[in-house]
């Protein structure tokens, strides 16, 4: 099975989308590949305290990607502060690089983001965002990886 996402060259450049293939583990290989934080979070979708991310304060200039597969998912641009205690972001870095489904745990309805390539967790999308969207990509740091800008191109996919 593929997905269609975009994705860094070797130059560094978002090009696609291009298909891939999904990635999918057994979760000994996920358990294996992550820390136990990053498992809870990404693969049994937990949730970090807020506050505590070591990416919420970051203000490099790269990408966001994903722990489990790289797959680029925000920019730096389109991060904000949001005040909540998790990393914020008004739209991902392409929209079929992020996918949601309706998440009803806790009691409540929220819609629920993960990484279109291999479904892990990423957070939870609102739509009390700022403009141009208005929307609120609340992320757990510890779903994520940052790549500075001068080191896109060790995401490169094609």
């Amino acid at each position: 099975m593929t997905v269609s996402v975009k994705v860094f060259d070797r130059q560094g450049h978002l090009v696609g989308p291009v298909d891939l293939p999904r990635v999918e583990k057994s979760e000994t290989e996920w358990r294996g590949q992550l820390t136990p934080e990053q498992f809870q979070i990404a693969r049994a979708q937990g949730t970090e305290r807020p506050f505590c991310g070591t990416l919420l304060d970051n203000k490099r200039h790269g990408v966001y990607a994903c722990v489990c597969c790289r797959l680029p998912l925000f920019a730096s641009t389109a991060k904000f502060s949001s005040g909540t205690g998790w990393p914020s972001f008004f739209q991902p870095i392409a929209d079929e690089n992020v996918a949601t489904r309706a998440d009803r745990s806790h009691g409540m309805v929220r819609i629920e983001i993960l990484c279109a390539r291999c479904d892990g967790h990423l957070g939870h999308v609102f739509p009390d965002g700022p403009p141009p969207t208005g929307q609120r990509h609340c992320v757990n740091s510890e779903s994520l990886v940052f790549v500075d800008v001068d080191q896109l191109a060790t995401l490169a996919e094609v």
